[in-house]
């Protein structure tokens, strides 16, 4: 009886520079921001500014930041994501194979693809590490995946394959009890190490153009939505704690309130001792390490808080309550394989 090839699961993600420097950095963000899902503009008025102008400056200054960030171990968002992938293949066991394919550096969704169709692997799960839908995350990497696995480039390429493997996406999971539960027992652990009790909690996501919501990409009310839930797992009051959306970029309107602004007017309404965490944000990254545990403390600061005072949790990473639910969302997904 000839043995049934694994079910093959990608754990997808945006992706990160493979050093902190300038040069690392720019062909990272050049294919980031060259994404139509991510800067939806027409490329005939985009690319000369992207070309021009931001990869002439951004990528030293994120090198920088970067380097502030960088761990013996390489990249955070990789290290972390890589523990993610062996803590999640030991819940699966044999039955399934566990890659990371991030959309815009390596491992890239090529390299996941390749790697699983080289053992057989025909029916394959994408599970977007974004709990929450947008269309400039789950969409990009879906994207990618589709691209992958079909052996071409775009919708126009050339095809360079004959089988294609059967996909299934994962749904976004921004309001399921073991993703809830999984940041209640975190953040209890978390706090549980500190010297004292937060009086307040932030919980930032990051924040896209109002327009694209004003469009259909439901991802605000779908932030709302798991910012409630979290709060009343958690028993906090309503005053004791707010939602904001961190990372703007550009001049365009984005969904708002800003992070940095509501932590720069923290001290001046009270507030002593700030907790912030990022429901939004699996994995830590630049996102969380730098703009939250550096910039927000600064932020804090700077409006009149006491820079010891503020308290940054990270992700959940590797916390086994998440891997445990992202194990039994795979195995719902793959039923009837």
């Amino acid at each position: 009886m000839n043995k049934q090839p694994p079910i093959g699961v990608i754990l997808a993600q945006i992706g990160t520079p493979a050093a902190p420097t300038a040069q690392a950095v720019r062909p990272y963000l050049k294919r980031f921001l060259s994404d139509r899902r991510i800067i939806d503009y027409s490329p005939l008025l985009w690319q000369p500014l992207l070309r021009g102008v931001i990869l002439r400056l951004r990528p030293r200054r994120s090198a920088e930041l970067y380097r502030q960030i960088w761990t013996t171990e390489g990249s955070p968002l990789l290290f972390h994501s890589l523990a993610q992938r062996s803590g999640l293949q030991a819940l699966l066991g044999s039955r399934y194979q566990v890659e990371l394919g991030l959309a815009y550096s390596e491992p890239s969704m090529v390299q996941a693809i390749n790697t699983l169709e080289a053992n057989g692997v025909t029916r394959i799960i994408i599970v977007p590490l974004f709990p929450q839908y947008s269309s400039t995350t789950t969409a990009s990497v879906f994207d990618q995946a589709s691209f992958a696995a079909l052996g071409r480039q775009s919708s126009t390429g050339p095809v360079t394959k004959r089988l294609i493997p059967a996909l299934r996406f994962m749904d976004a999971y921004y309001n399921e009890p073991g993703y809830i539960s999984a940041m209640k027992s975190h953040l209890l652990q978390q706090m549980e190490l500190l010297n004292s009790n937060p009086d307040f909690f932030v919980l930032t996501f990051h924040g896209i153009p109002k327009r694209y919501a004003d469009t259909g990409d439901p991802y605000p009310e779908q932030c709302m939505e798991t910012a409630r839930l979290l709060a009343s797992a958690m028993n906090w009051e309503p005053e004791r704690w707010q939602l904001t959306f961190q990372s703007r970029f550009g001049r365009e309107e984005w969904v708002g309130p800003s992070t940095a602004d509501v932590l720069g007017k923290l001290a001046e309404r009270g507030i002593h001792k700030p907790l912030i965490f990022s429901p939004g944000l699996v994995t830590d990254c630049l996102e969380t390490l730098h703009e939250l545990a550096i910039e927000g403390r600064e932020q804090f600061e700077a409006g009149g808080g006491h820079a010891e005072d503020f308290t940054a949790i990270p992700c959940l990473n590797n916390h086994e309550d998440w891997l445990q639910f992202l194990a039994q969302h795979v195995e719902r997904n793959a039923m009837g394989w």
